[in-house]
């Protein structure tokens, strides 16, 4: 007796198929690459840094969202997770390791005081990296959960798998960058 099973995945792209072929756009073959295979750079520096380790570890594991290869390199990266109090004197630093990521790159900003400055509403505190760099997506929390990180990374991978292979040469990306003041 011959069962014959049809198995769909759940992330292919809207296609044409019959028997033997799929065809899709190169946009969306593109973006389904690029959300699953993220190689995330953590610029971590306080408590939020442990939390991602949490979400790296065996019980949440990172990996099975296609961010298993962490990358210490910001020419090898394409994800720039900013995890806890960023001083002034640091920002300068984080905006180069920032310009130095290849195209297309994105970031996740982690926790308060990545994102607003946390509690530490001080003259020494960057209050927001959005003050030096564009961000993605914020996760919230002083430290958030690992269930939290989860969720930012699969918001990035949303991002990552709808933009299209020349969003970044529009001229509303261009006036973007330009606010920040980088090419």
């Amino acid at each position: 007796m011959q069962t014959s099973v049809n198995i769909h995945p759940d992330n292919q792209p809207e296609g044409h198929e019959g028997a033997g072929f799929f065809a899709t756009t190169l946009d969306k073959a593109v973006g389904l690459a690029r959300a699953n295979s993220l190689w995330p750079l953590p610029f971590a520096t306080s408590c939020c840094g442990i939390e991602f380790m949490a979400t790296m570890a065996s019980t949440y594991d990172l990996a099975r969202f296609g961010s298993e290869r962490l990358s210490f390199s910001p020419r090898q990266a394409d994800l720039l997770m900013v995890m806890g109090t960023i001083s002034k004197k640091m920002a300068p630093v984080l905006r180069q390791v920032y310009e130095q990521m290849a195209e297309p790159k994105w970031v996740l900003s982690m926790g308060a005081c990545a994102s607003s400055g946390g509690i530490f509403d001080t003259y020494s505190v960057l209050q927001g990296i959005d003050r030096v760099i564009p961000v993605d997506v914020y996760i919230p929390g002083c430290p958030p959960r690992p269930e939290q990180v989860l969720d930012g990374i699969l918001k990035i991978q949303e991002l990552a798998k709808n933009e299209g292979t020349k969003r970044r040469q529009t001229p509303e990306y261009q006036a973007k960058l330009a606010a920040y003041g980088l090419e």
